[in-house]
């Protein structure tokens, strides 16, 4: 079959349920992922035809896109701070919010020049914090742990991808033992923040099919893995030690009051590119 009729059934199939630029964009991504050409092959050769062999991961894409299954997960992959990661149901997919944490991280670390940082991220998911910080700050000794064993698979098998050295460790913030671990310079987490009444502002493709282990917190008490990270930042975070989060954007406010309370200083939120306060930086 000639690629521009797999085309027209992507837009055929998904047209009612995409706008029509993201169906390219499926289609696109497919072409690259499963047989390594570049979109302008269609311009270049438009009766360019494949095997019945090379269709069928586009029709199997098909029908799981109709499931509103993420593309990410049809894949295996998603990019994330100009890296390839793995992901499965087990992780959530990179958000370009998150690689803002992590460039603001990355731009305080090298004002400070060449200093080393020892570095725990709480609640790693596919290591996509730990791993960047570990590639753009090697003189660090980057940690990373989480709660699910299969979170920290994926974790392990990013840092092993993307050629750096990252220590994971399986504990649960909300039940650790901090004499066990050492003082960290810089301590970040992407904990879950989504109160159970948001999740109507949830898409499906969020909702139906990533992890809501790292994604949803009870109403009444939203703010529980702050709390925890909180707790374990007061006596594992070096004096003027900073501690970075990606936070919930309704809660911010009182998030900056919790570690207010908790005589933590240069409290500073920060806006993602949606001007909407994702970040929240504070120190020791």
């Amino acid at each position: 079959m000639q690629l521009s009729e797999i085309k027209n059934i992507f837009h055929l199939e998904l047209d009612s349920l995409y706008p029509k630029e993201e169906v390219d964009t499926f289609f696109y991504r497919m072409l690259e992922h499963y047989l390594g050409l570049e979109r302008f092959v269609l311009v270049m050769e438009p009766s360019y035809s494949i095997s019945k062999e090379e269709e069928q991961p586009f029709f199997e894409g098909i029908s799981q896109l109709k499931l509103e299954k993420p593309l990410q997960y049809i894949l295996g992959e998603a990019h994330f701070f100009d890296a390839i990661f793995k992901v499965n149901e087990h992780v959530l997919i990179p958000r370009p919010e998150t690689e803002e944490l992590v460039n603001w991280i990355i731009d305080d670390c090298q004002i400070k020049n060449d200093k080393s940082f020892k570095i725990l991220d709480i609640g790693t998911g596919s290591g996509c914090i730990a791993v960047a910080l570990a590639k753009a700050l090697p003189n660090s000794k980057v940690t990373a742990l989480d709660v699910s064993a299969e979170a920290l698979a994926v974790a392990k098998e990013n840092a092993q991808l993307n050629k750096v050295e990252v220590e994971f460790i399986h504990a649960d913030i909300l039940n650790i033992d901090s004499s066990k671990f050492p003082v960290y310079d810089i301590i970040v987490s992407n904990p879950p923040y989504v109160r159970e009444l948001e999740k109507g502002e949830i898409q499906n493709n969020v909702k139906e099919h990533e992890p809501s282990l790292a994604l949803f917190v009870p109403n009444d008490n939203a703010l529980l893995f702050y709390k925890a990270i909180d707790q374990f930042s007061k006596k594992n975070l070096s004096k003027e030690g900073k501690l970075y989060l990606e936070i919930n954007q309704y809660l911010d406010e009182e998030t900056k009051s919790l570690f207010a309370r908790e005589n933590f200083k240069e409290i500073r939120l920060k806006k993602d590119i949606f001007e909407n306060h994702r970040m929240l930086r504070c120190s020791k």
